[in-house]
């Protein structure tokens, strides 16, 4: 079959894909129809969490495919109430709503962030304040969320309410609060999509601190950063703050689709019947999976995290070409002075698979990537970037 050929007839043309066609793979490892070998850099977009095919990850999900593949959320199932208890253990917030993605967890926070404004500040207090440079989805109201005008363009009118400030600009933030009937603050502590940049500890603590003030809600959007990939289990968790609600997918089901929205006390009875609702969220399947992933976020893995990364900085920093590296743990954006395309597609020809930020090369792997892998393919990528 001629995959390329297929998929330019029978499929959307949204994805300006690379010239391979993905067949297979284990762990860090990916395989092309050529029977070629890649390392992988990308893990699907900060999705899979161990790599493909983990075996631990596959028994969970065998077994629970053979038991019970879906039931609507008009009943009870095992899984979901599970996996609901293990994110608020180890984060310390009181519920969860399951969906299917990150853009649908982040419809469900802001749609929470607006019956708080009603309910608790008046019913004119429906904006909500994200940043620069932040991407939240691609449904229309997470479009509107998006702090980038390269994917507002095509898609006006877009869901209104949205006001946007530069990232680590305090001033700026509390002067559109002041003059502005808000709800909620909505952000990324690093901003993937937009290039990697990361939110300074201070500015993330002084943010918190006018939420409380002003009594309406920090939500932090943690779909690509959480579930272990940046060296701590979600990544406000680096700094001293609490969020009122933190929203989570991509690596959480570490290959199946399942979205998270998690609660503070406070938001804890927000939601009630009918109120909002998934037909897929809660899935069965993609409940065990993800509990498979959560319940292996431990300590020891972390530390590796922090390891892997402190490994590839010290490896790339003095690498000729590179201009500066941003991020943390196992998210980095590199900066360089070389064609970002053409570096990404260099890389591929020597089985290493990156993808791009903006004008950075973004280096997403498996967290447990073994170290000959990550060692060779950053052997790979210095090699390319000194050439």
């Amino acid at each position: 079959m001629d995959i390329p050929k297929l998929d330019e007839i029978y499929i959307a043309n949204t994805y300006n894909r690379f010239p391979i066609v993905i067949v297979s793979g284990k762990g860090s490892i990916l395989i092309d129809e050529n029977n070629k070998q890649y390392i992988d850099f990308s893990s699907g977009i900060a999705v899979n969490t161990f790599g493909v095919c983990d075996e631990s990850w596959i028994l969970d999900v065998c077994n629970q495919i053979k038991t019970l593949t879906h039931t609507s959320n008009l009943y009870y199932t095992e899984p979901s109430v599970k996996l609901a208890k293990v994110l608020c253990e180890k984060t310390g917030f009181k519920k969860v709503f399951f969906s299917n993605s990150g853009a649908e967890a982040n419809e469900c926070a802001i749609k929470i962030a607006r019956k708080y404004g009603y309910e608790h500040l008046g019913k004119d207090y429906f904006n909500i304040i994200t940043l620069k440079g932040s991407f939240h989805g691609r449904t229309i109201t997470t479009l509107a969320a998006t702090g980038q005008d390269i994917f507002h363009n095509d898609f006006k009118p877009l869901t209104s309410g949205f006001l946007y400030v530069e990232p680590n600009n305090i001033i700026e933030l509390e002067s559109v609060l002041k003059n502005n009937k808000c709800c909620a603050i909505m952000i990324e502590t690093i901003q993937g999509e937009g290039g990697v940049n990361v939110l300074e500890n201070k500015y993330l603590e002084q943010l918190e601190k006018i939420c409380k003030d002003y009594n309406v809600l920090l939500i932090v959007d943690e779909v690509q950063t959480g579930n272990g990939r940046t060296g701590k289990l979600y990544s406000y968790m680096h700094s001293n703050i609490l969020p009122d609600i933190v929203t989570t997918a991509k690596g959480l089901g570490g290959g199946l689709p399942i979205g998270a929205t998690m609660l503070n006390e406070k938001l804890q009875y927000i939601l009630n019947y009918g109120m909002h609702g998934s037909t897929f969220g809660a899935n069965p399947i993609c409940c065990i999976g993800a509990l498979n992933v959560i319940n292996r976020i431990d300590e020891n893995l972390l530390k590796e995290v922090e390891e892997k990364s402190n490994f590839i900085i010290n490896e790339l920093s003095s690498c000729k070409n590179i201009l500066n590296i941003t991020g943390k743990g196992l998210i980095l954006g590199i900066e360089i002075s070389k064609n970002v395309d053409e570096v990404i597609n260099n890389c591929i020809e020597n089985g290493l698979l990156v993808i791009k930020a903006k004008n950075k090369i973004r280096i997403l792997p498996p967290i447990n990537i073994p170290k000959n892998l990550l060692e060779e393919g950053i052997s790979i990528l210095k090699k390319i970037l000194e050439s």
